[in-house]
C-alpha cells in the first residue's frame, strides 16, 4: 500500500494556495513491553514533522471493560474489547483528511513511566539528515508537504481495517520471559478515560500477566504468523517486517527501520 495524499483547504476564504498534504502511517506493533513506545519516539525524533499516535489512548472507558471469568477483573487486554475500535478506525481515517492529528486529541502516554534506551548519537544523525534531505526532494518534486504518524500499538495487528490504514508495518517479538519480567517490575499504566485529561491509574493484581495478559496476547497473534507459530514463524503478511529486539541493539533498529522508511518516502504516492 502507498500512502496517500490529502488536501487541506485555507482558512475561511484564505487566497492562499491548497496545501497536498502526504501522510505517512507508521505501524509499530507488539507486547506489553516489547519496546515498541521506545522505539516511536526514537523515530519520532529522526523523522521531520512527526508525531506518534498511542492505541492506548483508544481503550474504552474502564465502567464498560468486561470482568474475566477466571481472574474476576477488569480485561483491559482481550483484543475485542479493549480498543475502541470504531474510533480508532476513524481517528486514522481523519489524520490522514486533516494531515495531522484532529484537534482536541489529547494523549495519556506521558503520565506512564518512561525508560531511556539510547541510540548512538551518530546514527541518529545520519538518519535524521538523510530523511530530511530525502523529504525535501520528494516535497519539492511532488508539490506536497510529507508527514509522518507513528501509531505505535500492543493491537496493532489485529483489526485488518487498522492494518490497511498503514504504510509501513513493524513488528516486535520479545519471547514470553522476558515480558513477563519486565511487565511486573513496572509499577503500573496510566489508562485513557476519553474525557479525564488524567486518566485512571492501574495496577497489575498478582498473576495477571500469566492468568490473562499473556493468553490475550497468544489469542490476538496467532493467525498473524505462519502456521499459527507465533513464537518463531514468520508474519502471514509479507509486508510487515518482524523485528527481534533481543537480537539487535536499538541502534540496529532503528537503522533498520529507517532503511524501510526512506524506501516508503520515495515510492510512488496514489492520490484519494
Amino acid at each position: 500500500m502507498t500512502s496517500s495524499v490529502s488536501t487541506i483547504d485555507p482558512p475561511n476564504g484564505s487566497a492562499s494556495t491548497v496545501e497536498p498534504t502526504r501522510v505517512i502511517l507508521v505501524g509499530i506493533g507488539g507486547a506489553t513491553c516489547s519496546g515498541k513506545t521506545t522505539l516511536a519516539k526514537h523515530l519520532r525524533s529522526i523523522l521531520p514533522n512527526s508525531f506518534i499516535v498511542h492505541q492506548d489512548d483508544f481503550a474504552p472507558p474502564e465502567a464498560t471493560l468486561p470482568i474475566h471469568p477466571i481472574m474476576k477483573v477488569q480485561d483491559w487486554d482481550s483484543a475485542p474489547t479493549a480498543i475502541d475500535w470504531p474510533r480508532l478506525r476513524t481517528f486514522l481515517r481523519n489524520v490522514k483528511t486533516e494531515g495531522g492529528i484532529p484537534a482536541g486529541h489529547s494523549s495519556h502516554d506521558h503520565l506512564n513511566e518512561q525508560k531511556e534506551i539510547p541510540v548512538e548519537g551518530e546514527v541518529a544523525a545520519r538518519w535524521h539528515a538523510e530523511l530530511v534531505r530525502a523529504q525535501a526532494e520528494v516535497e519539492k518534486s511532488e508539490h506536497v508537504r510529507v508527514v509522518w504518524g507513528l501509531v505505535d500499538g500492543f493491537l496493532l495487528y489485529w483489526d485488518s481495517e487498522v492494518v490497511d490504514a498503514l504504510d509501513a508495518r513493524f513488528f516486535l517479538r520479545v519471547p514470553y520471559d522476558v515480558l513477563k519480567q519486565r511487565r511486573e517490575e513496572r509499577v503500573g499504566y496510566a489508562t485513557a478515560e476519553q474525557f479525564n485529561e488524567e486518566g485512571t491509574f492501574w495496577r497489575d493484581p498478582p498473576g495477571y500477566f500469566n492468568g490473562l495478559v499473556w493468553p490475550a496476547y497468544v489469542e490476538a497473534h496467532r493467525d498473524m504468523f505462519e502456521g499459527g507459530d507465533y513464537e518463531h514463524a514468520a508474519p502471514v503478511r509479507k509486508d510487515i517486517l518482524l523485528i527481534e529486539p533481543l537480537e539487535l541493539s536499538m541502534s540496529a533498529i532503528v537503522e533498520k527501520c529507517c532503511e524501510v522508511l526512506k524506501d516508503v518516502l520515495v515510492s510512488p504516492t496514489s492520490l484519494s
